[in-house]
């Protein structure tokens, strides 16, 4: 019980502080995605720790130590009557657990299932208004508003419309597709669903909140940095202010939005990228977020484990 107990207190203290810690971190802008990693570690933790605090409660120490044949036992005996470990916090534990691996599962499939329904009513749409640029790689819809954007899936596509044509020069037209281009092979929309997932089930924790809004960012500095390599920054940037107030479908990713400004910025005065001690450093902490709570729920296990089978080659 005490595992379970540190388990939940961890849950709580991540939920509630470590999104204020994680926002502190200055480093995050200079490798995105490093800080994307830290903050799907963190959002993980939570779930697997309130897994394993559940588990913890439902089956005691010795039976994962001494035998796992005595572990489906338990489980079987939940479908009789007075068994073993047939107690209420047994019961309790697991109930827990089901309903937490089954809300993530629903949630998560309710919103790739969504999106889904979503990108193919506009793939649609983009069939008929739209025409493939073999030069640009890209689909040309007619449209006077000024973007670009991508829409993903299997057969994921750049979009972009004429009247960023117009008002883009070829060079810029290059680096924004680019960007988008970027997304489509990063299956960004793929880290931005789990967010979506978790927060749509378990809405108003500050973690989840935070890490969706974070991502979000996050992941169009990743396709800044990822363009960057074949494209001048400069043209990036000028392609930015360009599409700042376009506004895409909420399933696409597009390259302008709120954040477009302030990547400007960055992209006319980039930091420096992280040492590799504190890129090194950066992943410890993301493979201890998510082996830790694994970690802490075996010690007892492992310890009753070891105590058995000393006990056994000692009384030989």
């Amino acid at each position: 019980m005490i595992v379970a107990a540190i388990l939940a207190s961890y849950c709580v203290f991540a939920a509630l502080v470590l999104p204020r810690l994680l926002r502190r971190a200055t480093w995050a802008d200079r490798a995105p995605r490093l800080a994307i990693a830290m903050w799907q570690a963190a959002s993980i933790s939570v779930i697997i720790s309130a897994l394993l605090s559940a588990f913890a409660v439902a089956v005691p120490a010795s039976v994962v130590g001494h035998e796992l044949a005595e572990l489906f036992e338990a489980c079987a005996a939940l479908l009789g009557d007075g068994a073993t470990l047939s107690t209420t916090s047994t019961r309790v534990g697991l109930a827990a657990a089901g309903l937490l691996v089954a809300r993530v599962l629903y949630t998560g499939g309710a919103v790739l299932l969504g999106a889904r329904r979503e990108r193919r009513r506009h793939a649609e749409a983009l069939a008929l208004l739209g025409r493939h640029d073999g030069e640009l790689g890209a689909v040309v819809v007619d449209y006077e508003e000024c973007m670009a954007y991508c829409l993903p899936g299997r057969n994921g596509k750049a979009v972009i419309t004429t009247g960023a044509l117009r008002s883009l020069a070829p060079e810029h037209v290059a680096a924004v597709l680019a960007h988008e281009q970027a997304h489509l092979r990063g299956r960004h929309h793929l880290v931005l669903a789990g967010t979506e997932a978790l927060l749509r089930a378990f809405p108003g924790v500050p973690l989840f909140v935070r890490a969706q809004a974070e991502i979000a960012r996050l992941v169009e500095l990743l396709a800044d940095d990822v363009a960057a390599r074949r494209h001048p920054r400069v043209h990036i940037a000028a392609a930015l202010v360009r599409l700042a107030t376009g506004r895409v479908p909420a399933f696409a990713l597009g390259a302008g939005g709120q954040t477009a400004l302030t990547r400007v910025r960055r992209m006319l005065n980039p930091e420096a990228p992280l040492a590799r001690r504190e890129r090194l450093a950066g992943r410890v902490a993301v493979t201890l977020l998510l082996a830790g709570p694994a970690i802490l729920a075996a010690v007892p296990g492992v310890s009753a484990f070891l105590a058995h089978h000393c006990h056994s080659l000692l009384s030989l």
